[in-house]
């Protein structure tokens, strides 16, 4: 596959080694043959307005200069997700103790996970590159979402997963008719048979192998939108999940983009990643002063996060230290204390991603590493109905009684 005269992947101009800065031309290229660093897209912007954002759908595609997509891409069959709510969280902002608290929800996207901005991306890029079938390796949400895409787009789909995946996961990716391959083993063995699996079949996007840098630039939409949503005002800080790193890391390029732009005024935020303590390479990393990231085994609850050798680890340490934010984890049963209260003080059940990311900036806060006066948004990036077992145990009816006011009394009063 490779650009041809009729491609337009709209500002985008090339893309750019992460590491030592070499430029390639715009294709299904996603590693450096000179370092095998990473790659990225690059554009240019020229002169981009609020005015022209706003006029746009309230999907991320009101971000399509800022991304690498076809300028008609909204009018091409997808999920269309993005523009979910921003909420003012202020009865976990009291029992914390912050000033200013927003949720970012991402469940209330078309799969209900963020998942879906990154495959809408990957998709149209795949499709201007001349890919026919959609793939992917997941922890469970990216399959949803690539299996829910090529069923509104009309193409074929398979998605790999760890065997031990939640059952509604598995169930809400096999519901679109894609076809569902589950792989013994972890996420990273998943990993390694999809890019095997995308050397052999060139007409294949593995979303996040093959066509990662394009897909990577959807997740900068939640932070164009986040800023949007504070009526184009950039937090003071923002909490973030880590699974492979590159949610927080577009999310950090999205502030910055908009400041480089001139569409918002001051500094970028101090941004914290958050990760389970069974799956915390990044966490220990930060701790330890390191500048690489070991892997590990996962064993944790928070499947979604449950990346052990996470490709971009070593980018959400730079970010976390330039921007004087952290990398912080914590265990299984603050995981399931933080869906908990979430869920308790505001009305959103997340996922265990979102438990993560609530009990992260408990931590956060009890340790004294982020600013209880400053603006603060967290992102729930997954909806709880996907992840139930974890809190099925913990949750339930307060008691069974007869059908009768003095039953009902009884329970509630102890007697």
């Amino acid at each position: 596959m490779t650009v041809t005269s009729t491609t337009s992947l709209g500002r985008a101009t090339h893309l750019s080694c992460r590491e030592c800065g070499t430029t390639v031309e715009l294709g299904p290229y996603y590693a450096c043959l000179e370092c095998f660093g990473p790659l990225e897209v690059a554009y240019d912007f020229g002169t981009i307005t609020r005015e022209r954002i706003e006029s746009g759908p309230r999907s991320i595609w009101r971000y399509r200069d800022l991304l690498p997509v076809p300028e008609n891409v909204a009018e091409i069959p997808n999920t269309d997700p993005g523009f979910t709510p921003l909420v003012r969280a202020d009865n976990l902002a009291r029992e914390l103790g912050l000033k200013d608290l927003w949720i970012k929800n991402d469940a209330a996207n078309p799969t209900h996970s963020f998942k879906d901005r990154v495959v809408a991306v990957a998709l149209a890029a795949a499709r201007e590159l001349g890919f026919t079938v959609l793939a992917c390796p997941s922890t469970g949400n990216l399959a949803n979402a690539v299996a829910a895409a090529a069923a509104r787009a009309g193409i074929t789909s398979y998605v790999f997963i760890p065997s031990n995946l939640e059952q509604a996961k598995i169930t809400t990716s096999a519901v679109y008719g894609t076809t569902l391959v589950a792989v013994e083993g972890n996420y990273d063995d998943v990993n390694r048979l999809a890019s095997e699996l995308a050397g052999e079949h060139d007409d294949w996007a593995f979303v996040n192998v093959n066509v990662r840098p394009y897909y990577a630039e959807g997740s900068k939409t939640l932070g164009y939108e986040t800023t949007e949503q504070l009526g184009w005002r950039l937090p003071k800080q923002v909490v973030i999940p880590v699974a492979s790193g590159s949610q927080l890391t577009k999310v950090d390029k999205a502030f910055r983009e908009l400041v480089q732009l001139g569409l918002v005024e001051g500094e970028a935020p101090a941004i914290f990643g958050a990760q389970a303590t069974g799956c915390s390479p990044v966490s220990a990393a930060f701790k330890a002063g390191h500048d690489v990231v070991r892997p590990v085994r996962p064993d944790t609850i928070a499947k979604s996060l449950a990346i052990g050798n996470p490709a971009d680890g070593p980018y959400v340490l730079d970010v976390a230290r330039r921007t004087g934010g952290a990398v912080e984890d914590v265990s299984d049963d603050e995981v399931v204390d933080g869906i908990r209260l979430l869920a308790r003080t505001e009305g959103i059940f997340a996922e265990t991603a979102g438990g993560v990311t609530v009990a992260v900036l408990a931590k956060l806060l009890r340790e004294g590493k982020l600013d209880p006066g400053a603006e603060t948004v967290v992102f729930n990036t997954g909806d709880g109905l996907k992840t139930l077992d974890a809190v099925s145990s913990v949750v339930g009816p307060a008691g069974t009684i007869a059908p009768t006011t003095e039953a009902f009394h009884s329970l509630v009063n102890g007697g």
